[in-house]
């Protein structure tokens, strides 16, 4: 899995889900990842402001990249948990996720996501625990 995630850090080939939502790689590390989004009509809710979905989906994309980025060969990951806190509404521009792994122990990790507009000012955060699947747990993901 972390070939998937090391190959979109050089150029190469874009998960699916990275060609959907426009998402750039920004900066790709052990453990760290931070990813960029433009927002804008097309991402609203019916009241205008970013879905709530949306945000979910980039803070994800970090939270597993960056989780990713310390799997060794033959690993993978699943995700166990979302947890999303949203404090300021967002309607259109870049937004910027920060993904970081705060714990990996062997089996589960924890990482933590900061989502922030242009200016730096946090729109939402996010934690996940993850999973690290190893042998025929991670045959086929």
């Amino acid at each position: 899995m972390r070939k998937i995630f090391d190959s979109w850090a050089a150029g190469g080939e874009l998960p699916a889900i990275v060609n959907r939502l426009g998402l750039r790689l920004l900066s790709y590390a052990p453990d760290h990842v931070t990813l960029e989004m433009h927002v804008g009509p097309e991402h609203a809710n019916p009241m205008g402001t970013l879905h709530g979905g949306v945000l979910c989906d980039l803070a994800d994309a970090a939270l597993g990249t960056a989780f990713a980025s310390g799997l060794a060969d033959g690993e993978t990951m699943t995700t166990i948990d979302l947890k999303m806190n949203f404090f300021r509404p967002f309607w259109s521009g870049l937004i910027r996720a920060e993904g970081n792994v705060i714990r990996r122990g062997h089996t589960l990790g924890y990482v933590e996501c900061e989502l922030t507009d242009e200016r730096g000012r946090v729109i939402a955060k996010s934690a996940s625990t993850m999973m690290t699947l190893r042998g025929e747990k991670a045959e086929g993901r």
